[in-house]
């Protein structure tokens, strides 16, 4: 072969290399890539999609996923899974109206605003602590220890409510729901701020090294000393507290508490913002701020569709879609 012949066989080399694409990236950088598909379709087509307007109400609605998607990705990293998030919003939503509304608080309105924060986040706690007792020392599947909660949890909820519709006036109680600092709302702080602090937890402390080593090797973290039960409850214990604080807002947003509907179908969008931001079904994992990207994504892609005049049951399918998606990219990064 003459030199020149090899010259044209590597330059026909090289250009074969340099136009193979390369889909790694697309699956590595998935979320950010629909985000910004999503959002030039917006400007471009949904009407006032650029108004402030749009911005605030869309930041009240994403504020919820993101918070609980925290915690489902918390839940995810040990390898398992809460499909009680959204009895445990509508159990702390119902509680807190039954709180400051009581003859105590109207009594005591400070201390009746303290406690109707305070107390519906530690009984959401306590059911958290139940999910993580029953996987951790019952050995009951994750799937099916969380389905306990998810069924009794609305019931005692309508219970303690009667099933009715509690609507009330507290301007400071719903500050949670409509405040804003400097025009931006209040919600939208309270997500970065826990977001930060549970990346903190998960990336500089042993407990965080010990939650990702349970769900990458479960049998190895245990042999090498790691306390795997208390580690699962651990994460079961913040996803619930997480859910409780989500209700709350949820309620504060409405100033009104329905327990028949508050967080309904939150565990949907919970999983579909933790898979779509990174987190592994496998567990091993918990990328935070992910999860916030992934929320951000669902809420996007429901108002996209209702703003466009789409039947609010299609949201269902695509967000259906988008786990479905979100997991297949998950296998191709494997292979």
């Amino acid at each position: 072969m003459t030199p020149e012949n090899k010259q044209t066989l590597n330059t026909s080399g090289t250009s074969g290399r340099r136009l193979q694409f390369d889909w790694s990236w697309v699956s590595n950088n998935g979320g950010v890539i629909a985000l910004i598909v999503i959002l030039a379709f917006n400007v471009i087509v949904t009407p006032n999609f650029l108004n402030p307007q749009t911005l605030f109400v869309n930041i009240s609605q994403v504020a919820t996923i993101a918070i609980v998607a925290v915690g489902m990705t918390l839940v995810i990293a040990t390898g398992g899974i809460d499909l009680s998030v959204g009895a445990v919003m509508a159990l702390a939503g119902a509680m807190a109206p039954l709180i400051f509304t009581s003859p105590f608080a109207e009594a005591n309105p400070q201390v009746g605003l303290v406690l109707s924060i305070v107390v519906p986040v530690l009984v959401a706690l306590l059911c958290g602590a139940f999910n993580g007792f029953m996987v951790s020392y019952l050995n009951v599947q994750p799937i099916v220890a969380t389905l306990i909660f998810f069924i009794s949890g609305r019931g005692i909820a309508l219970v303690l409510t009667n099933g009715n519709l509690q609507t009330f006036t507290n301007p400071e109680f719903s500050y949670l729901g409509t405040g804003k600092i400097l025009g931006f709302p209040f919600q939208g702080y309270l997500v970065l701020l826990i977001a930060v602090v549970v990346w903190w937890v998960v990336n500089q402390t042993v407990f965080g090294r010990q939650l990702l080593a349970v769900g990458g090797n479960e049998k190895a973290a245990r042999l090498s000393g790691v306390p795997v039960k208390r580690v699962k409850i651990g994460a079961y214990v913040i996803c619930a507290g997480l859910s409780g604080m989500a209700g709350l807002i949820v309620v504060a947003i409405n100033s009104a508490s329905d327990a028949a509907r508050i967080g309904n179908l939150m565990e949907l969008d919970a999983i579909a913002a933790a898979v779509v931001g990174g987190a592994l079904l496998q567990g091993g994992k918990a990328p935070i701020f992910g999860a916030i990207l992934g929320a951000v994504i669902i809420q996007l892609v429901k108002y996209t569709l209702l703003a466009n005049g789409v039947a609010d049951e299609v949201a269902l399918i695509a967000k259906a879609g988008i786990i479905v998606t979100a997991v297949y990219l998950q296998q191709a990064r494997k292979e």
